[in-house]
């Protein structure tokens, strides 16, 4: 006896090729940005990278032109991560066609901001600020290991991120629950290992004494001596927590901390306070 050809609720028309993905993820890499505003944000950007699928998915003009409305809503998020949103959205359109629209626009709201988050921090400020780092003082002693290591960083980055839209379009909306504890876990990983690296950095990169020499008879106490027996590089590290704090203000901009270091500098340096 044959039996009816018939689909369960987790069947549907696979629509998306591997060949869509990957337009979508070019057009999202070279593309997130164009016509960027202060209006809508990388709204642009993200109908731009999604359109050919949308022309597959309603091939009605009707249905095709309240889509695209849709998606050329606000939206912003770290352009690194956003096409793990948009791999999502892909595979959530292609089976409820129509009747995603309400879920979809949830889901690019509700992700646009905690994925910005995850992105800003590891992409952000993570990998340029260890990587960053490290290449900038290996090339300032001549060596070009720094520049192949920033290179090197770079292109991994892009790799990563191009893998993101298909990793969101096959585990579509099931990822957002599943990795959701996995993903704040990476990024409190990340800022611990990028706190870590850079308190390290800081005896390295910051050069900052004090050459005062305290004398009272044959007594003579050296300032930076006294300094290193409590805690060796105290000064830059205070140096650098001053400046944190500062940028902790709504009023202070990095701008203004880099000129308020360089004036701090000139003036405790002719009061010999600093070497």
């Amino acid at each position: 006896m044959k039996m009816a050809n018939t689909k369960t609720e987790f069947e549907f028309d696979k629509v998306v090729t591997k060949k869509d993905l990957l337009a979508a993820n070019v057009r999202w890499l070279l593309c997130s940005q164009i016509c960027w505003n202060y209006e809508r944000m990388m709204s642009t950007g993200y109908l731009y990278s999604i359109l050919p699928t949308l022309r597959k998915l309603y091939p009605k003009d009707d249905e095709q032109k309240e889509m695209m409305h849709m998606h050329n809503q606000f939206f912003n998020t770290y352009p690194m991560v956003g096409g793990l949103i948009l791999g999502i959205d892909m595979a959530i359109e292609e089976r409820e066609k129509m009747a995603s629209k309400e879920v979809v626009t949830g889901i690019k709201t509700g992700l646009m901001g905690p994925f910005a988050g995850v992105g800003d921090t590891i992409f952000g400020v993570i990998l340029p600020t260890i990587f960053g780092s490290i290449a900038a003082y290996m090339g300032l002693q001549g060596n070009v290991t720094g520049v192949i290591i920033w290179m090197i960083v770079n292109i991994l980055v892009i790799g990563v991120r191009f893998t993101l839209l298909p990793l969101g379009y096959s585990q579509g909306a099931k990822l957002v629950n599943e990795f959701a504890d996995r993903l704040n876990a990476l990024t409190d990983s990340a800022i611990l290992l990028g706190v870590t690296v850079v308190g390290a950095l800081i005896p390295t990169v910051i050069h900052a004494t004090v050459p005062y020499v305290y004398k009272s008879g044959k007594v003579e106490l050296k300032m930076q001596e006294m300094l290193d027996q409590i805690m060796p590089a105290l000064v830059p590290a205070l140096l650098v927590g001053l400046i944190y704090m500062l940028l902790g203000y709504k009023k202070m901009t990095s701008t203004k901390a880099i000129l308020l270091v360089m004036v701090l500098a000139i003036v405790l340096y002719n009061l010999k306070i600093l070497g």
